[in-house]
C-alpha cells in the first residue's frame, strides 16, 4: 500500500577528458562519488499540494473492472444513434432467463425477454440519462454541475409495483485534496462520506448512514494506497463488512486483481482473483472466486462502431452454466 535506494552503487565510468594528473588527490581518486542525496533520502510530502482523491464510492474502481465483468446469459443487442454531439437515442433487446428461488442448491430458470428505449443528453455541465422498458420500468440518472466544485446527482428506479420504486439525491463537493458527499433517499435514508488525501499516494475516508424505515445506522472507514504500479484498498464498517482489494498493473494493457470479502453477520467469506487484458481490437476480463464460480467476458471491436460480446459463467457447486452472445452497434 515505497522503494529504497541501495548505497552500493556501481563504480563511475572513466572521465571523458582522460586520466587525472599525477598530482591529483589520491583519496579523491580512490573514493567513488556518492549517490545523489535526494535519491537516498525519502521524498518529503508537500501537504499543501496534495492530489484530489477518487470519489468515496469509487475507491475500488480498478478492482471492480477486473472482478465484476458484466456477464449475461442468452442474447443481447444494443443500438445507439447519435442525433447531435450532445444527444443520443438507444435501443436494447435481450432474451435469456431469470433465476427464481428454489430449495437446496437446485437452480430454476424461467425464460424471459426485455426491450428498453433510452435517451441520453450529455454536455460539459449536464448529464441526463433515461431508460424505459416495455413493462413500464424507468431508470433515470441526472448530474448537474452547479459550480466547478459542487454538483448534484439524482438516481431513480420507478415501477408500477408498489413499494419497489427507489430514489436517491447526492450532493458532491470536490475540494483541492478532499471530496465530500451528502445523500438523501427514500425510506428515510440519509448518508454522508468524506475522503482526504493524506500523502501523495495515501487517502483515508469515513462514512455514516441512517436508514429510518428499518431503524438501522452504520459507520465505516476506508483506506486507499495508489501508485503507478499497484492499488490497494481496505474498507470496514460497523455492519460487519470487511473488504480488501489489490490490483497489480503489470503493464499499460494488463492488470491482475484480487479481493477479500467477509460478512460478520452471515459469516460468509469470499476471495476472488481476476484479470483485465486489453488488446489492440478486444478486451478480455474474467475472474475466479472461492465459491467455485468462473466467469469471463470478451468484447471485440469488429469495425468502428460494432462490438462483439461473448460471455460465460460457470458455477461448479450449483452446476449452473450461463453463456451469452451480444452485439453493440453505435458509439
Amino acid at each position: 500500500m515505497g522503494s529504497s535506494v541501495s548505497h552500493a552503487a556501481a563504480p563511475p565510468p572513466p572521465p571523458a577528458y582522460g586520466a587525472p594528473p599525477p598530482f591529483a588527490d589520491a583519496d579523491a581518486d580512490a573514493a567513488p562519488p556518492k549517490p545523489q542525496e535526494d535519491e537516498a533520502t525519502e521524498e518529503k510530502v508537500d501537504y499543501l499540494n496534495l492530489p484530489c482523491p477518487v470519489p468515496y464510492e469509487e475507491i475500488q474502481r480498478e478492482a471492480f473492472m477486473s472482478l465484476k465483468p458484466d456477464v449475461f446469459e442468452g442474447m443481447r443487442f444494443d443500438f445507439t444513434k447519435m442525433i447531435s454531439p450532445y444527444f443520443a437515442l438507444s435501443h436494447s433487446v435481450s432474451m435469456g432467463s431469470v433465476e427464481v428461488p428454489a430449495q437446496g442448491s437446485e437452480v430454476i430458470k424461467i425464460p424471459t425477454s426485455n426491450y428498453e428505449f433510452g435517451a441520453n443528453f450529455i454536455n460539459p455541465t449536464t448529464m441526463l440519462m433515461g431508460r424505459v422498458s416495455h413493462e413500464g420500468r424507468e431508470n433515470i440518472r441526472v448530474k448537474f454541475d452547479l459550480t466547478d466544485n459542487l454538483s448534484v446527482k439524482v438516481n431513480a428506479q420507478l415501477t408500477s409495483e408498489p413499494h419497489y420504486s427507489q430514489g436517491m439525491f447526492n450532493f458532491d463537493y470536490k475540494g483541492k485534496d478532499f471530496r465530500s458527499q451528502f445523500q438523501i433517499g427514500n425510506n428515510g435514508f440519509y448518508g454522508a462520506n468524506y475522503i482526504q488525501s493524506v500523502t501523495k499516494n495515501l487517502s483515508l475516508g469515513t462514512e455514516a448512514f441512517w436508514l429510518g424505515q428499518q431503524r438501522k445506522s452504520g459507520v465505516g472507514v476506508v483506506a486507499r494506497y495508489d501508485t503507478k504500479k499497484w492499488v490497494a484498498t481496505g474498507q470496514i464498517a460497523t455492519t460487519g463488512m470487511v473488504a480488501l482489494s489489490y490490483v497489480q498493473k503489470v503493464s499499460e494493457k494488463v492488470s491482475l486483481a484480487s479481493d477479500f470479502m467477509y460478512n460478520q453477520m452471515t459469516k460468509d467469506v469470499t476471495a476472488s482473483f481476476g484479470y483485465d487484458y486489453i488488446l489492440r481490437q478486444c478486451r478480455l476480463r474474467g475472474k475466479l472466486d472461492t465459491n467455485g464460480i468462473i466467469s469471463a467476458l470478451l468484447e471485440e471491436r469488429l469495425t468502428p462502431g460494432v462490438t462483439l460480446q461473448l460471455s460465460a459463467e460457470i458455477d461448479h457447486w450449483k452446476k449452473d452454466y450461463k453463456f451469452g452472445f451480444g452485439m453493440a452497434v453505435g458509439e
